[in-house]
């Protein structure tokens, strides 16, 4: 029967089992910035996952970024090896609408694009984001580096308490060390470049990130 509680992470026994290969290609370059969409990248360029709702508006913010080299959308943070869209939307893979932003960190430091991405969209509100509904809409940071870690815990621990303030509840942003990454469909790349009218949920709690005491090493 179909996994129905759309607000809890299915467990892995129950997760689709997936394929071993894509259904589908990437675009060999990124449709904004004529980069590649997926590694290897430049040396020097590291990489941040983020999950803020519907991957569509949050991919936008970050390409509009400065110091951001690429972008793309794709799935992490669950079981199901090289998922569809409309198997993600199931709930039954576990995983979430993730940008993989790759950056450089001497024109944006983590810190700078940590403070776009908790600015950016409301992350205590579960598994959504607005009135998108499911554990695939889950606010996250899957972090490649150990200073990345650091920078987002602080972050988290520094924004929490403005949030807090403004009347809003606790954070429950996942931030775990990023896994398996499976790029979206080719209609989901860079979408809202594609459809400029088309549906963005992404939205903010117009309270300020911080960013003076962002630093994990004071």
């Amino acid at each position: 029967m179909p996994f129905s509680r759309k607000t809890e992470i299915v467990e892995p026994g129950r997760a689709l089992p997936g394929r071993d290969h894509p259904l589908f290609s990437l675009p060999a370059h990124h449709a904004v910035l004529g980069t590649p969409l997926v590694p290897p990248f430049p040396d020097g360029v590291e990489v941040l996952y983020v999950g803020m709702g519907c991957f569509w508006g949050a991919e936008r913010l970050f390409w509009q970024t400065a110091g951001v080299y690429t972008t793309s959308v794709g799935y992490l943070g669950g079981f199901t090896p090289n998922p569809t869209y409309e198997e993600v939307c199931s709930g039954r893979t576990g995983h979430a609408e993730v940008v993989l932003v790759g950056y450089d960190p001497a024109r944006l430091p983590i810190e700078g694009l940590l403070k776009v991405f908790w600015e950016g969209h409301d992350p205590t509100q579960g598994m959504r984001q607005g009135n998108d509904v499911g554990t695939q809409y889950r606010s996250g940071l899957w972090w490649t580096t150990e200073p990345q870690r650091q920078a987002a815990e602080a972050s988290r621990d520094a924004f929490a308490g403005r949030l807090r303030d403004a009347g809003y509840g606790d954070v429950t942003t996942e931030i775990a060390r990023a896994g398996a990454y499976w790029p979206a469909e080719d209609y989901h790349q860079q979408y809202l470049h594609k459809v400029p009218n088309g549906y963005c949920g992404l939205g903010g709690t117009g309270v300020s990130c911080p960013i003076g005491v962002l630093r994990a090493d004071g």
